[in-house]
């Protein structure tokens, strides 16, 4: 197989990429002793990202770059292209490189252009006590050691959570017109997916509390719906009773919780509803959580909203918000503008710019 964009090149890419799976493969009766270093296997991994670049990185000549000439004459006008260094040009293909990202948001603008704003914005982020990431570790192993296991299980649960929604659509009600999303890996090494929704029929304000929840069930109705909401829907706790949370910028939570509460979903001003959640007083209902050994008493107001039946089915931390802004767009774009990560050196030596 030989491509007309990179040549005869390409067989060594797919090779490379072939022999790679052959390394990580599971098989029945026999020992992957790669799989069983922890550290070491998720360097042995990020060395086959580091060969991608190197191709394309040595393969320059050889990638389209018709699309590229107004950044070489940028170069040109704008300084002294022997004082910049060697350039290498990520392509779009390649995943989260610039390219990428701004096809990625002129796709999500369209979006907008033909369908108005997203009616749902989705945030699916991975439970690594499911059971079939369980059930794949080797003895001694925690999920934090198997990064493949944790991203094909996600992989499937995030395309069963799509035919849920699109195909079935028994969490809405309502036929999706379209749909988007983006895949991100938190710093523990968790992945979650930003999802938004563009519904045919849009959710009046009456429907939101049909769809969406931010109130602890009762637990004598659905105590499976309360034992998920209860795991995987608190925030925090934070500020007061907890300073040394993750969310705590500046004595405050940068998620603004513990939420107000009102007796009734309003309108709010950013384009996301206040949602109902009801205080004890008012039939509301709170629940008793460990935070450093201790009982804390936990009421609605640190509850993330969520879909009833999408959190009983997934067993997961699904974040469901009603929204109509554009910004949420730039959400799960954001790594258009966020730029790319980098460090500023200092080289002594004349032309050797690299």
């Amino acid at each position: 197989m030989i491509n007309p964009i990179t040549g005869s090149e390409t067989n060594k890419k797919v090779s490379s990429m072939n022999y790679y799976s052959y390394r990580l493969m599971i098989r029945e009766n026999e020992d992957n002793h790669i799989l069983k270093c922890r550290r070491l296997y998720h360097k042995y991994v990020v060395k086959i990202e580091t060969e991608r670049l190197t191709f394309i990185r040595l393969n320059q000549t050889k990638l389209r770059s018709e699309e590229y000439i107004p950044l070489r004459d940028a170069s040109n006008t704008d300084g002294n292209a022997q004082n910049v260094g060697r350039m290498t040009i990520l392509p779009a293909t390649y995943i989260g490189s610039p390219r990428h990202m701004h096809e990625y948001a002129q796709d999500a603008m369209s979006y907008v252009r033909h369908y108005g704003t997203a009616d749902l914005f989705i945030t699916f982020t991975c439970n690594p006590h499911w059971i079939e990431i369980k059930q794949e570790l080797f003895p001694g192993q925690s999920p934090i050691d198997r990064h493949d296991i944790t991203a094909r299980v996600f992989r499937q649960k995030l395309k069963s959570l799509m035919d849920f929604i699109v195909k079935h659509y028994m969490c809405l009600v309502r036929h999706a017109a379209g749909w988007m999303y983006s895949v991100e890996w938190q710093i523990r090494g968790l992945p979650h997916a930003h999802i938004l929704i563009w519904l045919v029929e849009k959710i009046r304000p009456n429907e939101v509390d049909a769809v969406i929840s931010a109130e602890i069930p009762d637990v004598q109705v659905d105590p499976g719906l309360h034992e998920v909401v209860i795991k995987n829907m608190i925030h925090g706790p934070c500020g007061t009773l907890n300073q040394n949370s993750p969310c705590m910028m500046d004595g405050k939570c940068s998620k603004r919780y513990p939420r107000t509460l009102i007796s009734e979903t309003i309108t709010g001003n950013d384009g996301y509803p206040l949602y109902r959640r009801r205080s004890t007083a008012d039939n509301g209902r709170s629940t008793i959580i460990k935070l450093n050994q201790q009982d804390i008493e936990i009421d609605n107001r640190w509850i993330v909203p969520y879909s009833p039946i999408l959190s009983k089915t997934f067993k997961a931390h699904i974040n469901v918000e009603s929204c109509h802004s554009v910004k949420s767009i730039k959400y799960i774009c954001k790594y258009v503008t966020k730029g790319s990560d980098m460090a500023v050196i200092g080289i002594g030596a004349e032309n050797s710019n690299d």
